[in-house]
């Protein structure tokens, strides 16, 4: 009973912006994600590229930037993204900062898709354990959103091109905010990824060396079969389903695969910590499963949380407790491979 009153909670809760929503057609724009690209007209050509990036280590490399770019305004930093869009407010990156007082360590935190507010809660409990807390706008969101529209359509959609000049363009915002924090003098890195977020963390985490510690909450593999399958995701897969199959959205989204950098993730001086939610319908727990086998097998240092929970119901009491306390002890202490369930 207790349970099943969750899983309804989950459904009102997944049905919220669902009618803004559309399918959509299925558009390339391959030149987005790949700005040499000339002339990719199929959906096999454009897959061959997104195989190419993931063999590309500087495909996520965020150039090297002057410091004179950021311009601090109260608990607001802003500076420019290195990926410029058609959408002039998404290419300015706004960071709100949550100050402990220390140069000790900062956790930036990546927030999940059509968020509507920054996590006020968790930055005001971490600043006040000694943890500067910076919660960065990914594309497309808060003050970078696209004039009229009703949600975060150009972040996650059935244009493939785009999609990955989005979460590109997070990884590069997220890897040059760390580097002006270690410039400020912050010891230790820590970065949170919260559902699409998580995938941002995770790509940041595998490419930036000045990562030490990553949460991933509600996290899978492969993006494209989030997408596929996922209940948040809908109306992107009925876009797809005339035009392409998931084995192709696989191959096209290769980089935006977490399961594709297992060996970076398991790098000596970087801990994981994954959270998951056992009766999450957006991200299905096989995905989840699938990532951590892959991660245990490249030796990566996991420490992972499940929760009987659903994917919105996460956020709600008693789990967001649950998660609230691993979280704290994680960033506290050097983690060891864990499973609690």
């Amino acid at each position: 009973m207790f349970h099943n009153w969750f899983d309804r909670w989950d459904e009102k809760r997944a049905r919220r912006g669902e009618d803004a929503k559309k399918v959509t057609a299925v558009t390339l724009d391959a030149e987005l994600a790949f700005p040499s690209a000339v002339n990719i007209c199929n959906i096999d050509e454009f897959c061959k590229l997104g195989e190419q990036a993931v063999a590309t280590p500087s495909f996520f490399r965020a150039p090297l930037s002057n410091d004179t770019e950021f311009e601090r305004a109260g608990d607001f930093l802003k500076f420019p993204s290195d990926i410029s869009t058609d959408v002039a407010e998404n290419n300015v990156v706004w960071s709100k900062i949550t100050d402990s007082g220390s140069r000790d360590k900062a956790l930036v935190i990546f927030h999940h898709w059509n968020a509507r507010s920054r996590n006020r809660q968790i930055a005001n409990y971490f600043s006040k354990r000694g943890i500067t807390v910076v919660e960065i706008a990914m594309p497309y969101h808060f003050e970078r959103s696209r004039p009229g529209s009703d949600y975060a359509d150009y972040m996650l959609s059935a244009n493939l091109g785009r999609t990955i000049q989005s979460l590109r363009q997070a990884v590069w915002d997220g890897q040059k905010l760390i580097r002006w924090l270690k410039s400020e003098g912050y010891r230790e890195i820590s970065v949170l990824g919260m559902s699409l977020g998580s995938w941002v963390a995770g790509l940041v985490a595998a490419h930036d060396t000045n990562v030490r510690k990553a949460s991933l909450f509600l996290t899978g593999g492969s993006l494209a079969e989030m997408v596929w399958t996922g209940r948040a995701t809908r109306a992107i897969r009925e876009s797809f389903e005339s035009t392409i199959d998931l084995s192709h959205l696989r191959r096209a989204w290769a980089p935006l695969d977490l399961g594709n950098y297992v060996y970076s993730l398991a790098r000596p001086d970087l801990d994981i910590q994954i959270v998951l939610a056992k009766r999450d319908k957006v991200i299905l727990t096989e995905l989840s499963f699938s990532l951590l086998e892959s991660l245990n097998n490249a030796g990566a240092k996991l420490d992972v949380l499940q929760l009987n929970c659903g994917h919105y119901s996460l956020a709600i009491p008693p789990y967001i407790i649950f998660a609230g306390i691993n979280l704290q002890r994680f960033l506290s202490q050097s983690g060891k491979s864990d499973l609690r369930t």
